[in-house]
C-alpha cells in the first residue's frame, strides 16, 4: 500500500520559514519523481516544486517560489522535503506531496498523493 504522509505545516508570520516533510512508503522511492503542490481556496492545484528520481538530477520551481523554496530528498529516509523561506501571505494554501513517473510538475503527471498540510502565512 502506497502512503505519503506530509507534516510540518502551520501558521507563520510573513518573512518566516517552514519546512515540510513527506514520508513515503510502499513504492521504490528513489525511482519516482516527487513533487510539492498547493491549492488555495477557490484556486486550482498548482505545482510548486518537483524533483526527479535519483537517475537524474533535476528540480523545478514555480516562478513564484524561486530563490525562496528548496526541494530535496533523503533516499535513506524515503522522505522528500520542502524548505520554505521568506514566506508571503500569498503562499497560504494546503500543500500536498505527490509521486509520479514522468518528469514534469503538473498535477496530472502524479499518481499518488498525500492528504495535505495547511500552511498559513499572516501579514
Amino acid at each position: 500500500q502506497v502512503q505519503l504522509v506530509e507534516s510540518g505545516g502551520g501558521l507563520v508570520e510573513a518573512g518566516g520559514s517552514l519546512s515540510l516533510s513527506c514520508a513515503v512508503s510502499g513504492l521504490a522511492f528513489d525511482s519516482y519523481v516527487m513533487g510539492w503542490f498547493r491549492q488555495a481556496p477557490g484556486k486550482e492545484r498548482e505545482g510548486v516544486s518537483c524533483i526527479s528520481g535519483s537517475d537524474r538530477s533535476e528540480t523545478y520551481y514555480a516562478d513564484s517560489v524561486k530563490d525562496r523554496f528548496t526541494i530535496y530528498r533523503d533516499i535513506a529516509k524515503n522522505t522528500v522535503y520542502l524548505q520554505m523561506n521568506s514566506l508571503k501571505p500569498e503562499d497560504t494554501a494546503v500543500y500536498y506531496c505527490a509521486a509520479g513517473w514522468g518528469w514534469g510538475c503538473s498535477p496530472d503527471d502524479y499518481y499518488y498523493w498525500g492528504q495535505g498540510t495547511q500552511v498559513t502565512v499572516s501579514s
